[in-house]
């Protein structure tokens, strides 16, 4: 059998997995490369060449970088701001959203922009009673929209820009593209404003770890242990309170404590006590001592470092956890590092002086010198189930273009296209670079479609301009299926979306992306 059928068919078979949702995702992701394999399609180092591209290294730079803004409070801080201006209303914070989105892309790229703003979205809409779900989709799309306003805001700017040169034309001006970004951004906006409550799902995620809420652990403990407690003063930069249980066979049961007293090792300070089998009986203003037993509740103040390693003893069990609530405070320890060293990464995105995944991995490397994060944290953040899914998927893109799956795509467009108007082979062109966009990366489409583009623009003696500026809008137009782009698998897991949860939305987007490309581009650029 031909490899190009092969290729096809390997496809297929992924698409029906992942639309069946029988089969977990990663599974299906691994089986790809594996099958490219096994049928002689592609090589064993090119089946595998996913888990060491370029692309996947700075996906999961940008988890640790991530992580680092929401270990040092700089996520509570935004999200803050971010509640006090848009209050708890779904459609203000959207607007706020989307537009951080939309403007963070257009500066350094769709991925980094989505896993910045990630944590932040995650906790207003849980903060707000908003399903992340209905929140985080909107997120990505209205990168993919942002990508379209600067010529580094995607790959597929610069090589539209290229091609359009290289065909006779004229590369387009770093801003150029906003004239036609800038209006799908505020369409993209206005879809998901009107409709997202009607066509987005409220999915919950398999593992959703709600944002720890101070205030309300402190109004807990000022009932449970009659304690004047004010939140602002419990939790600081430098110290933070933890509520913990004497564990059974503790070394700690039969000591006597009171309020006031430090612990043996960590000298954080007891605030307070409560005995395990006559709860809220025994206060901060009892005077008596307590003498330790299972079960006895026990409420301690000091450095969090020091609560850190304390509720991690087998000696107790915390009941909340210190590093979640060190998590609330705005702009904590390490927030000024993290924040500088994000402002270098971002530079570095910019102005393209190294590779995106260089100024990824130099920051994540930052992160940990500079002790914001520690290895086991960097470990930890990374979230695996993406990266595998990327790098699984990555060389069906290759395989398409090695094995002439993608030369026969192009071959059928040119046949449908013949010497017709140039709407209609802008159209056909469109919709074919749509299609393929769906299953492999949009720079894989535009390398496919670009060179038929150009034929056809020939052939025809038209202009190349509107051409490869419709290309870079519909290849933004990947919003049907969760491997079209990195940041549809990004915010897969922390909405518990499922495959066929995305096209909903993204019908409606893609019909007026399609639609800009077609009829309005070529106003702007005529043939």
């Amino acid at each position: 059998m031909n490899p190009e059928i092969i290729t096809f068919l390997i496809l297929g078979a992924a698409v029906i997995a992942f639309v069946s949702n029988r089969i977990p995702m990663v599974v299906v992701a691994m089986a790809v490369p594996i099958l490219l394999w096994a049928t002689g399609v592609l090589t064993l180092t090119q089946a595998f060449a996913g888990f060491g591209d370029p692309i996947v290294l700075f996906i999961v730079a940008l988890f640790v970088v991530s992580e680092a803004l929401d270990a040092t409070g700089v996520t509570s801080w935004v999200g803050g701001q971010l509640m006090r201006r848009a209050g708890k209303k779904r459609t203000r914070l959207l607007l706020i959203v989307c537009a951080l989105a939309a403007l963070l892309s257009a500066v350094i790229s769709i991925n980094g922009a989505v896993a910045a703003l990630l944590p932040i979205v995650v906790l207003v809409a849980v903060r707000a009673g908003i399903v992340p779900s209905r929140m985080l989709l909107p997120l990505a799309f209205a990168a993919g929209a942002g990508s379209l306003l600067t010529l580094t805001g995607t790959p597929v700017n610069i090589l539209v820009s290229e091609a359009a040169a290289e065909a006779g034309g004229r590369p387009f001006g770093y801003f150029e593209f906003a004239v036609v970004g800038i209006p799908l951004v505020l369409l993209t906006v206005l879809v998901v404003i009107a409709f997202g409550d009607r066509l987005l799902p409220a999915r919950v995620p398999d593992r959703l770890e709600e944002p720890a809420d101070p205030s309300q652990d402190a109004r807990a403990w000022r009932e449970t242990y009659d304690l004047t407690l004010e939140t602002g003063r419990l939790f600081t930069v430098g110290e933070g309170v933890a509520e913990v249980l004497i564990a059974p066979r503790s070394t700690l049961i039969g000591r006597v404590v009171s309020p006031g007293m430090t612990t043996r090792q960590e000298d954080l300070v007891i605030l307070a006590l409560r005995h395990g089998n006559r709860p809220g009986q025994v206060g901060s203003k009892a005077s008596r001592s307590l003498t330790l037993q299972a079960g006895d509740a026990v409420l301690v103040q000091g450095p969090w470092e020091a609560l850190h390693r304390y509720t991690n003893s087998p000696d107790v069990i915390p009941v909340s956890s210190p590093q979640q609530m060190q998590r609330t405070v705005p702009l904590g320890r390490g927030a000024r590092r993290a924040l500088v060293i994000l402002a270098v990464m971002v530079v570095l995105l910019a102005t393209g002086a190294v590779p995106p995944v260089i100024a990824g991995l130099l920051a994540a490397g930052a992160l940990v010198v500079t002790r914001v994060l520690t290895v086991p944290q960097t470990f930890a953040s990374i979230s695996w189930p993406t990266v595998t899914l990327i790098a699984g998927m990555i060389p069906l893109s290759s395989a398409f273009v090695s094995t002439g799956a993608a030369a026969l795509v192009g071959d059928a467009v040119l046949g449908l296209v013949g010497d017709t108007s140039p709407y209609l082979a802008l159209l056909t062109i469109c919709l074919a670079s749509v299609i393929l966009g769906q299953f492999i990366s949009n720079v894989a489409t535009v390398l496919v479609i670009a060179p038929i583009a150009v034929s056809v623009a020939s052939s025809m003696q038209v202009s190349v301009q509107p051409f490869m500026m419709a290309l870079t809008v519909v290849g933004a137009a990947a919003f049907l299926t969760p491997i079209a782009t990195p940041v549809n698998l990004m915010v897969m897991q922390p909405a518990g979306y499922r495959f066929g949860d995305y096209w909903r939305l993204g019908v409606p987007l893609v019909l007026i992306y399609v639609a800009v490309a077609v009829l309005y581009v070529p106003l702007v650029w005529p043939f």
